[in-house]
């Protein structure tokens, strides 16, 4: 994340918590930049200096103006202007991480070799919150490579239950045993 993405989304962040629109803007940020994601070509066309400044920001207007919060519309349209639309992941990424902070949310990734039941995903989910002493929000991966077990990153520590990391750490304490 640049530090202008971190400047603009704590920004845009402040003004939803004085709004007390955090969770809305979060939301739709977060299906924007899905839409963005699927449609690389329209971010290029608002970011395209050819096309008239008053042209581009019709386009966001016509695109999100009745369906998006007023506010993150303007955001949108400022980062038009600026030409800075290319760091709107960014500023949701910061965002998203103030909303997470202020709201005492950690995010994990989970790497399993095979996906995770119901069941499973909702104890894995309970233990991580009883650890960390915060709302968890879990992405699952699947990675075949793993082999066996669960590899989780909370919170800036990772937590290697995995067959492979196992035989990593069992190989590592073999070579300074050896030497």
């Amino acid at each position: 994340m640049t530090e202008t993405a971190r400047v603009y989304g704590g920004s845009l962040y402040e003004l939803a918590q004085e709004e007390h629109l955090e969770e809305e803007i979060l939301s739709e940020m977060k299906e924007i930049r899905a839409l963005f994601r699927e449609n690389p070509e329209y971010p290029r066309l608002l970011s395209e200096p050819s096309i008239p400044r008053k042209e581009r920001i019709g386009l966001i207007d016509a695109a999100f103006g009745g369906q998006a919060e007023p506010y993150l519309v303007n955001f949108i349209k400022l980062l038009c202007e600026k030409n800075l639309l290319r760091e709107f992941g960014g500023c949701q990424e910061a965002f998203q991480r103030r909303y997470y902070a202020a709201h005492n949310i950690a995010e994990a990734v989970v790497t399993s070799a095979a996906s995770l039941s119901k069941e499973q995903e909702e104890l894995l989910k309970k233990k991580l919150e009883t650890m960390s002493g915060k709302t968890v929000v879990m992405e699952l991966k699947t990675d075949p490579s793993v082999l066996a077990g669960v590899r989780v990153e909370l919170d800036g520590k990772l937590f290697d239950g995995t067959v492979k990391g196992r035989l990593s750490e069992l190989s590592r304490r073999i070579s300074d045993t050896v030497v």
